[in-house]
């Protein structure tokens, strides 16, 4: 979602109306791309390949301080259910850096499972090596406790 637009034609109306604006950081000699365009280049991400981009830039602007405190939470995201396919909402677990209001990480619930599964996927993120984790009672489980205790840290302490 980019400026409230959640569809493509949102989208290139958002860059016609800030075509000044947005020329200060791209080159838009030819145009701002037509909803298509933007349709086309967003299909073709690869989500895992783009989830690892975003993972590693966000450890790279993110500085891991002694004892940071990483509360990690399931929810499931509203308006996602599809009742034309009959798909199921989506259940995601996240990992939040509090100090610094930014997701580490996130990972989808199997649609036949739950947070449990889940949540060690997230400690396994080099981002969460060092860090005071936080999680409900759904979390408090020993693999998941292990998983925890057994996490080293990866970075120079600040």
């Amino acid at each position: 979602m980019i400026c409230g637009a959640d569809v493509f034609v949102s989208i290139a109306h958002f860059g016609r109306k800030k075509r000044k604006w947005l020329s200060q950081f791209l080159n838009l000699s030819s145009g701002i791309p037509s909803h298509e365009r933007f349709d086309s280049v967003l299909a073709a991400i690869k989500p895992a390949e783009f989830e690892a981009c975003l993972l590693n830039w966000i450890s790279a602007l993110h500085e891991i301080t002694a004892g940071q405190i990483v509360a990690i939470d399931g929810k499931t995201l509203r308006r996602s259910i599809d009742a034309a396919t009959g798909k199921p909402a989506i259940h995601m677990v996240s990992a939040w850096a509090t100090a610094n209001h930014i997701s580490l990480g996130q990972t989808v619930v199997d649609e036949k499972s739950n947070e449990i599964t889940a949540i060690p996927k997230l400690l396994k993120m080099p981002a969460l090596a060092g860090s005071l984790v936080a999680i409900d009672a759904m979390g408090c489980q020993t693999e998941i406790a292990r998983a925890i205790l057994d996490a080293r840290p990866i970075m120079s302490w600040r």
